[in-house]
């Protein structure tokens, strides 16, 4: 048996080639001919390797003729079919897909979830996203027992022998999985099986026709950990060949018997060593570590560290006395640096620097990371260098752009084409709909400013359709663009295409259930029309994946359409979109397996946090850590054993560079277990030593978007013409006069006005105004309010306009239901004032021309206009909100009311005589004890109304005078309001955000 190892510290397949070219792992075979190399068979774990290697074999200067047979373990069975020799053996069966299975599963887990049982089981009813979700665990469970070569039975005798130990819950979780697991082959049918099934069958097979394939003839077995029990038999069946060889990646052949035992020995937990997996495959092969050849140096001092920072927990008891003097320490680190970024944002940015500059310097360069998140934002800042790498796990369809274009349609339907929605499709540059980008753009820009700002939409397209036609026949005010009939022909058309183009998914979504295959059908074909045109990456793999899906009818779970985005994200569950465009051969960003063998210049392994490398020890939905361990699994820690190796591995590159992020997200993060381990072992100046090596790279990621000197804006204050400035405001402007001058400089010299937040929906704002418009029908037709009938009188007023909210829908009727409390509160109010009042106006336009040399009009419109049996007046204004503070109108920073009482005693309040305002009253419309409860305007001590009402039409006048008709500058927030706790119309235009903070004071009043 000839056994080989190459050291993390020797690069593997270099090594591997010299090897061969060398004539050590070639038994003798004679090195004669140009082609002497094609009778050598090698197998690898991945493609990439088998790639690499061919590289690495013409790069060899040995290299002449062919390159040796280059094959892959398992490999598909295409691939493997044609090279086995004419014996007898069944055919292969046809593969059960990923995606059928958990369709298939999703059944039997919903059918289980509505038992009795599965109704205790959970907490709450599980969502379809979390069904599909356990179908796929459920489905990894049948490939863990596939691969162990475990059985049903075997998580049968879990129950039996674990019974009185488990809880009522995985009681219940055993006696389905029984049923699932004895019931899925019949599911999947005959002449299928699972993919890890066939895996199995496959490598088998390989190991039966190994001695009648390969005969005496080299056959080299290289990269594997064996970590499959096929592929160890597979591995000692070559051992046992001629000239078969094994050669492992990173064993330590430095273990002695004791420490080989204690990998085996359960009772130490050895599953996350890195060795763990190795000394199994060896005990599998009958060998031991001093059986095994190095290929190489055996022995290199940051090997011997990494070995040793990542012993046994048993063993770390010994490391005072195995710590490296400080000359050893600093050889074994030479080369090792450490990056850690405060964010995930900065890890990224550092990592495309530090590649940047190896690429500058003709190295290679390759970036590991478990993360695909963060791969992607590695690509994203090695795009701004001109670096174009992808990830080469490619990205997840859900996340491609087929896939959030796909997932944009499918929000439009089940949001009842909301207008946000159908704008965040419009806006997608896939969504073409047979039309250029361009034409598509004008038409969003129509429809968002025509039909959807300030607009209360009916539900469905039906809505833009109505919006459309009140534009185009000018019965709407309320619209940010008026459109012509060329517009709305344009519009109409695209609305009858989409219209078409979501029909089946809008039937789909108002239905009371439905299943996967009519939810892919029902989105592929709207999303073939509405991207009609467009070169979406990922719609041919998007095509494929409707195609699969609608293929598996009725073989699914049925579910209710509601949070759809989750359960199309479980659906696409598995399924990448791999990049088709050449792209350098100098770096590449890797998962950890595909990076096993690789030795690049300059290595950089990324995402070194814990629970992401190695991830969580998680055993799933279906059994316990100690369930598993008793049904023959092996534990989670499995994978963390797998995710050390792969560390210790990479860690054998003379540059390497260990990337960590200290938050993720907002929260904050521990470095990775097998970084924390090395730190404690090489000792805290050391660890520090390394993160200042990484530092530069930080210093440059935080400044490469720094700017040398921070100026905030200053406080704009424009300066037009005096000419430019309007000579017409609103009675609500005077107070924006005297505290913002600048919103008006905006409004009218700029001509620019606030838009309605896109699909705002009908609010506290909105019904306020109903209920004045309510109020203010009962005093213009007349009513008596304490007449017998008034509270009918005011209901029916009530109903008209509150019907005339379309939008609303089947909130009128509960908004209708509250106001009815609020009309008896009304009526009360009215009734207990009428003595006092001769004649109530409501709704009054006033209009009021100052006095000054140059004209300038106060305009405005009051709720309410009493006329009082004493001959003066009571002006009210009806609030939702809170009135202004009482210091506020002492202050005379209120003056809203006060020019109201100015333009009634001018005469400016239309139908009503010219008096003075005895009272100023707010009244609160809510429901409570403080609904319709007056509050008086509060003026200085000893002063007057209508004396305060003059000293605010002093200063109305002057500010009018500074402001309007001279050309002084017009400075945003001159005096702003403390209590506000909204943004302004026009704050955003003005950078207030940049050059002034709020005090979070309590008003003075």
């Amino acid at each position: 048996m000839s056994l080989f190892s190459i050291p993390p510290h020797v690069p593997f397949l270099p090594a591997l080639v010299e090897g061969v070219m060398d004539g050590r792992l070639l038994g003798g075979w004679a090195q004669s001919g140009p082609f002497w190399l094609s009778d050598v068979t090698i197998i690898l774990p991945t493609q990439r390797a088998r790639q690499a290697l061919a590289t690495a074999f013409s790069n060899h200067p040995g290299f002449v003729g062919l390159l040796p047979d280059i094959r892959t373990f398992g490999g598909d069975e295409a691939d493997e079919e044609p090279f086995l020799p004419p014996f007898e053996a069944p055919p292969l069966p046809k593969a059960t897909s990923r995606l059928e299975r958990r369709m298939t599963l999703s059944h039997l887990v919903a059918g289980w979830a509505g038992t009795e049982a599965g109704r205790q089981a959970f907490a709450t009813p599980p969502t379809a996203a979390e069904i599909f979700g356990m179908a796929e665990a459920l489905g990894t469970l049948i490939d863990d027992l596939l691969i162990e070569e475990r059985s049903a039975g075997d998580i049968r005798a879990v129950g039996a022998e674990m019974g009185p130990e488990l809880g009522n819950y995985w009681q219940q979780t055993l006696t389905f999985l029984d049923i699932a697991l004895r019931a899925w082959p019949d599911q999947q049918g005959e002449g299928r099986a699972d993919a890890a099934a066939l895996r199995r069958l496959r490598l088998d097979r390989q190991a039966m026709a190994a001695p009648l394939l390969f005969g005496d003839r080299p056959v080299i077995a290289a990269g594997s950990t064996g970590s499959i029990p096929a592929t160890a038999r597979l591995l000692a069946a070559i051992a046992r060949l001629p000239r078969g060889v094994v050669v492992l990646p990173g064993l330590d052949t430095t273990l002695d018997g004791d420490a080989h035992a204690a990998l085996l020995d359960p009772s130490n937990n050895p599953q996350g060593h890195p060795q763990y997996g190795l000394a199994h495959l060896l005990r599998d092969l009958g060998a031991g570590p001093a059986q095994v050849e190095t290929l190489g140096p055996a022995t290199h001092p940051r090997t011997q560290l990494v070995r040793l920072a990542l012993a046994l927990t048993a063993d770390t008891a010994d490391w005072a006395r195995h710590r490296f003097a400080p000359e050893g320490l600093d050889a074994a680190l030479d080369g090792v640096s450490i990056i850690a970024a405060r964010t995930e944002d900065e890890e990224a940015r550092a990592i495309a620097l530090l590649a940047r500059a190896a690429l500058e310097e003709s190295k290679t360069v390759g970036i590991v990371t478990p993360d695909r998140n963060l791969a992607r934002r590695i690509a994203a800042e090695l795009a701004r260098f001109d670096i174009f790498v992808d990830d080469a796990a490619g990205v997840p369809l859900f996340h491609s752009p087929a896939g959030r274009l796909a997932r944009q349609i499918l929000q439009v339907a089940a949001g009842g084409c909301a207008a946000v929605d159908v704008m965040a499709l419009l806006r997608n540059r896939g969504a073409l709909v047979g039309r250029d980008r361009s034409t598509i753009a004008k038409l969003a820009d129509d429809i968002e400013l025509g039909l959807l700002r300030g607009q209360r939409l009916a539900p469905g397209l039906e809505g833009l359709r109505r919006s459309l036609e009140a534009n185009l026949s000018r019965s709407t005010e309320r619209v940010a663009r008026r459109l012509s009939a060329d517009d709305g022909a344009a519009i109409g058309a695209l609305l009858d295409e989409l219209s078409a183009a979501l029909a089946p998914l809008l039937t789909l979504v108002k239905a009371a259930d439905l299943d996967g295959p009519a939810l892919a059908e029902g989105l592929w074909a709207a999303m073939e029309a509405i991207s009609d045109g467009a070169p979406l990456r990922g719609k041919d793999e998007l095509r494929d994946w409707a195609k699969a899906v609608a293929d598996l009818a009725n073989r699914g779970h049925r579910f209710v359409p509601v949070a759809m985005d989750a359960v199309l994200n479980a659906l696409m569950e598995g399924v990448s979109v791999r990049n088709r465009l050449e792209r350098r051969q100098d770096i590449a960003i890797w998962g950890q397996l595909e990076a096993r063998l690789m030795s690049p210049d300059v290595m950089i392994l990324a995402a070194l946090n814990e629970d992401k490398w190695p991830g969580p020890a998680d055993p799933g939905p279906w059994l316990s850590r100690g369930m598993r361990i008793k049904a023959g699994l092996e534990p989670p820690e499995r994978q963390q054993g797998l995710a050390a190796h792969d560390f210790a591995q990479a860690m054998g590159n003379a540059t390497v560079i260990l990337a960590y992020a200290q938050r993720l997200g907002g929260s904050p993060a521990l470095p990775s277990r097998l970084l924390q381990r090395l730190d404690a072992f090489i000792g805290e100046e050391a660890a520090k030593l390394m993160r200042q090596h990484g530092q530069r790279w930080l210093s440059d990621a935080q400044r490469i978007d720094a700017v040398d000197r921070v100026a905030s804006a200053g406080r704009p204050a424009p300066n037009p013409p005096a000419a430019q400035r309007p000579r017409r405001i609103s009675v609500t402007e005077v107070e924006t006069l005297m505290r913002s001058p600048y919103d008006l400089y905006a409004k009218y010299v700029l001509g620019l006005r606030p838009l309605d937040a896109l699909g705002e929906e009908p609010d506290a704002r909105e019904r306020g105004t109903v209920v004045h418009a309510i109020f203010a029908r009962f005093v213009a037709e007349g009513h008596d309010p304490a007449g017998v009938d008034a509270l009918d009188r005011l209901m029916e007023i009530a109903r008209a306009e509150f019907a005339a909210l379309e939008a609303v829908g089947e909130r009128k009727e509960l908004w209708l239901r509250r106001f009815s409390s609020a009309a008896e509160q009304f009526l009360a109010f009215e009734t207990e004032r009428a003595q006092r009042v001769r004649h109530r106006h409501a709704e009054v336009n006033g209009s009021w021309l100052l006095p000054m040399a140059e004209p300038v009009r106060i305009e405005g419109r009051a709720d309410r206009v009493d006329e009082l049996i004493d001959g003066t007046l009571e002006i009210m204004d009806f609030k939702t909100g809170s009135p202004p503070a009482p210091a506020a109108m002492r202050a005379f920073e209120a003056p809203q009311m006060p020019v109201e009482a100015l333009i009634a005693q001018a005469g400016g309040m239309a139908g009503v005589a010219a008096a003075p305002s005895s009272a100023l009253t707010y009244v609160k419309i809510a429901l409570g004890p403080d609904a319709f409860r007056p509050s008086r305007f509060a003026t200085p001590d000893a002063m007057d109304l209508m004396d305060a009402a003059e000293e605010i039409g002093r200063r109305l006048q002057g500010h009018v005078e500074l402001f309007l008709l001279r050309d002084t500058p017009m400075p945003a927030r001159l005096l702003p309001l403390r209590t506000q706790r909204f943004a302004g119309a026009y704050d955003h235009l003005a950078r207030v955000a940049e050059w002034t903070s709020v005090d979070d004071g309590e008003d003075p009043s």
